[in-house]
């Protein structure tokens, strides 16, 4: 007599063990276009205190003109700067290169006539001829924009006058004796009981007279 065999049944996990999980990482689309050979970094001239703006219409007429695959990355360099005024702290975006901007592009004729006409742009920096900047002149600058730590404005150098705004020495009037920017720390000379005393601060605990 023949054997009966038992059918073996699979099990839902192996089905399961063939699937795999999707992780995708999201990137800005100007960064992850790819870039046709011969791309390179210019930097153009507008009029200072006009660089958001040029920025703004380079981006409309690159859509306009459907050219965002020869022209990428528009940059304005900017960083974060603390000043001390009038006893307050303000946080400004100050422009690195006023008057210039960086544009990451294929040059050719037409990629070049549309830079050119964006109204604001009054020219490249190396006029008939544009010459590109070396990679590391651009990561330099981008690397200062993406500093963690705002850059502190002085408004005072040595010899001048200042008051202490903050510390136990408030309200005192001193002269700036010496000035670490590494440190961003300024050592200023006091008259506490009656003799002349150096006191170290910190650039945001002094302000000008």
């Amino acid at each position: 007599m023949g054997k009966k065999t038992k059918g073996q049944r699979k099990s839902s996990s192996d089905k399961s063990s063939n699937q795999k999980s999707k992780n995708t990482k999201e990137t800005s689309p100007e960064i992850s276009r790819p870039r046709p050979e011969g791309t390179e970094w210019y930097v153009i001239h507008c009029y200072a205190g006009c660089e958001k703006k040029v920025e703004k219409n380079l981006h409309e007429f690159i859509k306009h003109r459907k050219m965002d695959d020869i022209i990428f990355q528009i940059v304005v360099p900017t960083e974060e700067e603390i000043e001390l005024k009038e006893g307050v702290r303000r946080t400004t975006e100050k422009r690195v290169f006023p008057g210039y901007i960086l544009i990451e592009m294929l040059m050719d004729e037409n990629s070049w006539f549309v830079v050119r006409n964006t109204p604001g742009v009054t020219g490249f920096v190396g006029a008939d001829k544009p010459y590109p900047l070396r990679q590391e002149e651009v990561d330099k600058i981008l690397k200062r924009m993406e500093a963690d730590a705002p850059k502190i404005k002085v408004n005072f150098k040595v010899g001048q006058r200042v008051r202490i705004v903050e510390g136990p020495f408030e309200d005192f009037m001193g002269t700036v004796d010496e000035l670490d920017l590494d440190r961003a720390r300024v050592r200023v000379l006091v008259n506490f009981f009656g003799r002349e005393t150096q006191v170290e601060l910190d650039f945001l605990q002094v302000e000008r007279i």
